[in-house]
């Protein structure tokens, strides 16, 4: 059965599939349990102390990115909604978008008022990345979009953990939260440690110990980051006071430890988006990086969850079903979102089997939100950075990272380099830089094979009637198969190599075109000048195979002069036997 075949057959499955919805309910309902407090986390990480923000955006961005997504996507059991690479981008943005929209309005100084004027370019970031997705998805990208190599793919994942803990670190400490910045975080730390608020130590270590140590028989009735969500806020309800403000409510700003502080209920406003001609290429660039990133990640994903369920997704499909979440995500000014890996593997082995798994996860979520929202303002907010901050250290590649040398060491430089300069530079271009420099890699180790393939005097796959010839020659006779298109990267050699071979004895060449479907610019130089080295030496050229395709592209380039129709054949045997009897004359 062809890749078409397959493909036919997972756009004919029907829409909505009601016979598994015991398991999709318990699945999406775990995978829903599991989102809260990532979707808390991330949306304090990247709006702290913003009630219509802040954990909103993030609970949201669940909400709409997880619903949407299944709905439209195609990736049965795939669970999507805020992941870290997303929201590092999308915190980045943020940075950015108040640097340049406070240059260019110097009068407003107030920090609410700036992030006012930011939030439409900021959400219309998120809008164009959806509208990109969808449009990947209508040409059919899908399938370029896995070609990224595993070490670009590693390296990427493993800056954006180190991201991700750089940028909570300062929190554990109970110290501000730091922009979207890598520096700024990093010059964050050694403040907050000097200004160490124990009882958010105290909670944060707690956090962390939980997280990481919580048993794994336990977390499959009681995931750790719940765990950890829940004991953190109780044993902070004994630890932070609060006090109580002019008006009688609760003052969450000024409390003993940083609080989450109060979360919007109800459904977020509709936003219009905006755009303005001092920050449209930042916009225009987040756009391009969400829609990139998203991509990935949610290909990644479902690639993930297609090996445990022994099921097939339908990239493009998926792509438009991303594209429309995060389209919908923006107008409700919540976070874009990808598929996420833990959720999604937590929806499989809870019993999802279909796309309503991941509705039923965000209509969970959305249930918890408008229900309960009130419940979250005393979450504590080093509780969070130690849930994100274990997050950041699951999406670091420590598997990879532990063989690293054990691998070939142009991989090692590709992950390298791509991870210090997605955490200290810039994330679109380390995936676009690890990309070609892995596409070198790829060209050097096939140029590598086709001119080591000229150090025998024929190639391995040789009859007994081909080698009898090549043998009784002494050496004076060499067969080389090109095999398949001569790489540019083996052409600039080849021509050395050959002369190589004629000095030390080799009197007749055979070049054996048979299996050579296509020839470019380099191949066709490298071969003129293997005709003309030939000839200058007074040796003898013999072509097989040579299809009217490559002949005519050899004529076009005034190529062919020095290779005779008269030494031409169509099998090997008999161009081998011509060069023999060319040496007895």
């Amino acid at each position: 059965m062809s890749v078409q075949d397959l493909d036919a057959l997972v756009e004919k499955k029907k829409i909505f599939d009601f016979s598994h919805i015991t398991g999709d309910f318990y699945g999406g309902l775990t995978a829903g349990i599991v989102a809260l407090p990532l979707g808390l986390a991330f949306g304090a990480g990247v709006f702290p102390g913003d009630e219509q923000l802040g954990a909103t955006a993030g609970l949201w961005g669940a909400i709409l990115v997880g619903f949407f997504a299944a709905a439209f996507g195609g990736t049965n059991t795939q669970i999507s909604g805020p992941t870290g690479p997303m929201v590092v981008v999308f915190a980045g943005l943020l940075a950015s978008l108040t640097a340049a929209v406070g240059a260019a309005n110097p009068d407003i100084t107030d920090p609410g008022e700036l992030l006012i004027a930011v939030i439409p370019l900021l959400f219309a970031s998120v809008i164009l990345g959806g509208v990109l997705q969808i449009a990947m998805g209508v040409l059919k990208l899908g399938k370029y979009i896995k070609l990224v190599p595993y070490t670009v793919i590693s390296g990427f994942m493993s800056g954006i953990g180190v991201i991700i803990i750089l940028l909570q670190t300062s929190r554990l400490f109970g110290g501000k939260p730091a922009s979207g910045e890598v520096f700024d975080a990093i010059a964050a730390i050694g403040p907050s440690i000097a200004n160490t608020n124990t009882t958010a130590l105290i909670l944060g270590a707690l956090t962390l110990a939980i997280v990481f140590f919580w048993p794994k028989a336990i977390s499959k009735y009681l995931p750790g980051t719940l765990a950890s969500l829940i004991i953190g806020t109780i044993v902070g309800l004994f630890l932070i006071d609060v006090p109580t403000g002019a008006d009688g409510a609760l003052d969450y700003a000024n409390a003993s430890a940083p609080l989450l502080g109060t979360i919007q209920a109800g459904i977020p406003d509709f936003l219009i988006p905006a755009f303005s001609g001092d920050t449209i290429m930042l916009v225009l660039q987040a756009g391009i990086v969400l829609a990139i990133l998203g991509a990935i990640d949610s290909l990644l994903t479902s690639l993930v969850a297609d090996n445990v369920t022994r099921t097939r997704h339908n990239s493009d499909q998926e792509l438009i079903g991303q594209g429309i979440a995060n389209t919908v995500a923006g107008f409700f000014m919540a976070l874009p979102g990808a598929g996420a890996t833990m959720r999604t593997m937590v929806n499989v082995r809870t019993g999802g089997k279909t796309k309503l798994s991941g509705m039923i996860h965000g209509l969970v979520l959305a249930a918890i939100v408008l229900v309960a929202a009130p419940l979250a303002a005393k979450i504590p907010m080093a509780v969070l950075a130690g849930i994100l901050v274990k997050v950041g250290f699951d999406i670091i590649d420590f598997k990879y990272i532990k063989t690293l040398f054990n691998g070939p060491r142009w991989d090692f430089l590709v992950m390298a380099i791509v991870l210090l300069l997605t955490v200290f530079w810039n994330l679109i271009f380390a995936v676009g830089i690890g990309v070609f420099m892995a596409a070198l890699g790829y060209v050097k180790q096939i140029a590598d094979t086709q001119t080591e393939a000229v150090a025998s005097a024929a190639p391995a796959d040789i009859d007994d009637a081909e080698r009898a010839v090549i043998d009784s020659s002494d050496g004076k006779i060499m067969l080389y198969d090109f095999g398949a298109p001569l790489s540019f990267g083996a052409a600039s050699d080849l021509g050395h190599y050959m002369r190589l071979r004629a000095k030390q004895g080799v009197k007749a060449l055979v070049l054996d075109f048979s299996r050579m479907g296509g020839i470019d610019v380099s191949a066709i130089r490298a071969v003129e000048t293997i005709a003309l080295d030939t000839k200058a030496s007074g040796n003898a050229l013999f072509t097989v195979g040579m299809s009217d395709k490559i002949r005519k592209m050899l004529k076009a380039l005034d190529a062919d002069s020095d290779l005779s129709s008269d030494n031409a054949f169509d099998t090997r045997l008999d161009a081998l036997n011509a060069a023999a009897s060319g040496l007895k004359a």
